[in-house]
């Protein structure tokens, strides 16, 4: 059985000590529950409940008004090659580059997993 890695510096030389895993690097103590909770809340999920992930095609289901243009990316329209931003405080979770519109970013409750 092999060990998860540090949740807070990444370090793979974790060793547990009864209930608890600990990372010798930077003293962080947690449990596996709490390992499992904090992977879950670090997921994205599309409209429908599915899982993405970075590198996915994705296809919007709800016309986008573009703030500050009067452009609008349409129903139905594929993103290819999506990046995640797990840390997004305003809700817009995905980056990325659409044709004939260019780079912007996505909330994951207007796209589904294609």
């Amino acid at each position: 059985m092999s060990l998860p890695h540090c949740p807070k510096c990444s370090s793979e030389y974790t060793y547990q000590d009864g209930d608890l895993l600990i990372c010798p690097e930077c003293s962080h103590e947690w449990t596996q529950g709490e390992q499992a909770v904090q992977d879950e809340q670090h997921m994205i999920k599309d409209a429908f409940g599915n899982i993405l992930n970075d590198g996915d095609t994705v296809t919007v289901v709800k016309d986008l008004k573009i703030k500050g243009s009067s452009a609008v990316v349409k129903v139905g329209t594929k993103v290819k090659n999506i990046r995640l931003l797990p840390d997004a405080s305003d809700g817009h979770d995905i980056d990325c580059k659409i044709e004939g519109v260019g780079s912007m970013k996505l909330k994951s409750e207007f796209v589904k997993k294609a």
